[in-house]
């Protein structure tokens, strides 16, 4: 007879058998409900959710404080999509949680955004109650964020008045339940769904390229990918993942707070990504050997000599997605810390990881796994996942080396976007037989699967009649420059005889017409050259980390209209 114990360690190590294919097994997977019981109800009771403000619950605690939101966000809210308004902490992870054994679908509201798109956001997904913390509108508030219209659209709830209002009775009561209760019995009483196609979250964009698309993400589609990636990073007992990605972004979301709390990895959250300095505190404090990260926010690991290397000695992994990495910040980071950090690739609409470079490491069971890692790549797919590169117009296959429009197919892609028929008709083309996601990235895979990225297709200008990438131009400016301190991006402003022309915006004071001779000589087509050179104090960044090359769009018209 099969244990509750036998079927978490199960689900926590567990793969497709070998006849099987993992878009089958994705099929049989349970909701996060469900797998979040099993995982919290496997033997023993560890440490597995720490939150850098104090709080620490062990695996019995964290499922009846749970099912005690639960309990209350179902009463105060009937509707289907229930807004959530925090950082990376425990209330999130556990509120996230919450919804999901509701059968509900969680909306993490991105605070990052303007109002327009915030209020957008609202709309589109019918949210009426929002979820919040009253330190972190504080928090919000400190930072001039104005929250006036989502307070005129929905009703904002904090969790720590729901926290006040449990009395000690329930409290002891719902712990006893779930430490004594089996995982079965407490499943049929507390999971809403149980259907891993149901959605399970809405991400929106930020909305700065017009209003926000909603991501709907199922069950399914998290759940697999949490699977996909925990096989290959092969998470050990003592290993311990950092989440201070905001949960409004899918590696934040599914990568810091489903990951490790369906895996039963310890996690410890941190709020705030640009409190570097708190976070080397908290890895230092707690151990952490496994950190996520966009290459901006690496970059401020490198910058702040507060920072001291023995800090981030526990660390084993350091994975960078989101945005490229820039050599400069993984060399200076090598430099710095004498750790490696390996890329990955996705995007929201494949919940989100697609891809990943590895190191060497040893599985949970001690065996030795090879290195799966090639500079200036994003690595192989994921088990499950492939990836095909296309010609952007017709859509035919290029052959091995040749770049050209990236597509991913697997498990973890989206069924749409939310109430977008044309949007998702656009995104989502069937080939084969199958569903690919069209990434509007350009690439090529390499003689041994491992997928190179050149730029997005939005980040060419066409000068002179010839095609010329920005991330290009602002590789050549940074090998120049050789400055991990100076940030550098590259877009372009219409122009009526080259058609367009280049701007650059740089952090330091650069002299134009001697970079000019210098990009010249490193063999940089004269049509590449930036027209116009801008200093900036910092570069518009999304709360991600990402660069806003929308916001970064905009502002080149306005400097170059107003020169």
């Amino acid at each position: 007879m099969r244990t509750n114990d036998d079927r978490a360690r199960r689900w926590r190590h567990t793969r497709p058998a070998a006849h099987e294919s993992w878009d089958a097994f994705a099929d049989r997977l349970p909701t996060i409900g469900e797998h979040w019981i099993d995982t919290c109800k496997s033997r023993g009771n560890p440490v597995v959710i720490i939150d850098t403000l104090g709080t620490v619950l062990r695996a019995k605690q964290a499922l009846a404080a749970t099912v005690m939101f639960a309990r209350r966000i179902g009463k105060l809210s009937p509707e289907p999509n229930i807004g959530l308004l925090l950082p990376s902490s425990s209330g999130s992870l556990l509120a996230n949680l919450a919804v999901a054994l509701l059968g509900k679908t969680a909306v993490n509201l991105n605070f990052t955004a303007s109002g327009d798109a915030l209020l957008s956001s609202l709309q589109q997904a019918q949210v009426r109650t929002i979820y919040t913390s009253q330190r972190f509108l504080d928090r919000l508030q400190t930072r001039g964020v104005d929250l006036a219209p989502v307070r005129q659209h929905a009703r904002l709830v904090l969790l720590e008045e729901l926290r006040a209002g449990i009395p000690l009775a329930e409290k002891v009561l719902t712990l006893l339940a779930c430490r004594l209760l089996p995982a079965s019995l407490l499943k049929r009483w507390l999971v809403r769904s149980r259907d891993n196609r149901d959605v399970a979250v809405i991400l929106f964009s930020s909305g700065s390229e017009g209003q926000p698309k909603g991501v709907t993400l199922t069950h399914r589609n998290l759940v697999i990918n949490v699977k996909q990636i925990s096989q290959l990073l092969a998470f050990r007992d003592d290993d311990v993942v950092l989440a201070n990605l905001p949960p409004f972004h899918a590696l934040g979301l599914t990568v810091t707070h489903y990951m490790p709390a369906l895996e039963r990895v310890k996690v410890v959250c941190h709020a705030d990504p640009l409190d570097v300095v708190g976070a080397a505190e908290a890895i230092a404090s707690h151990n952490i050997t496994t950190m996520f990260g966009t290459c901006s926010f690496y970059r401020l690991y490198n910058r702040n000599a507060k920072i001291r290397p023995e800090q981030l000695r526990s660390v084993r992994l350091c994975i960078a997605g989101a945005e490229k990495l820039q050599e400069d910040v993984r060399l200076e980071f090598a430099r710095k810390f004498s750790k490696g950090i390996l890329e990955g690739y996705g995007a929201t609409e494949t919940a989100p990881v697609a891809s990943v470079n590895l190191p060497e490491r040893v599985g949970p069971d001690g065996s030795h796994l090879p290195a799966a890692w090639k500079p200036g790549s994003v690595g192989p797919p994921l088990p499950g996942t492939a990836f095909r590169i296309v010609d952007p117009t017709s859509f035919a296959a290029l052959p091995t080396g040749e770049a050209g429009m990236v597509l991913i197919n697997g498990a973890q892609v989206m069924p749409g976007y939310l109430d977008n028929h044309d949007k998702t008709q656009a995104a989502l083309r069937l080939i084969d037989g199958q569903r690919w996601y069209v990434t509007g990235d350009k690439g090529y895979l390499d003689a041994d699967g491992f997928l190179f990225l050149i730029d997005r297709y939005s980040r060419f200008a066409k000068i002179g009649g010839e095609m010329v990438g920005f991330g290009t131009v602002e590789a050549a400016i940074r090998s120049i420059v050789n400055d991990d301190n100076c940030e550098v991006v590259v877009t372009s402003v219409p122009d009526e005889r080259k058609g367009e022309r280049l701007v650059a915006f740089v952090t330091q004071a650069l002299d134009a017409n001697a970079m000019r001779e210098k990009l010249l000589a490193t063999g940089l087509n004269a049509l590449a050259l930036p027209s116009y050179w801008f200093q900036l104090e910092a570069i518009p960044k999304l709360g991600s980390g990402k660069t806003d090359f929308a916001a970064v769009a905009r502002l080149a018209q306005t400097k170059v209209g107003a020169g």
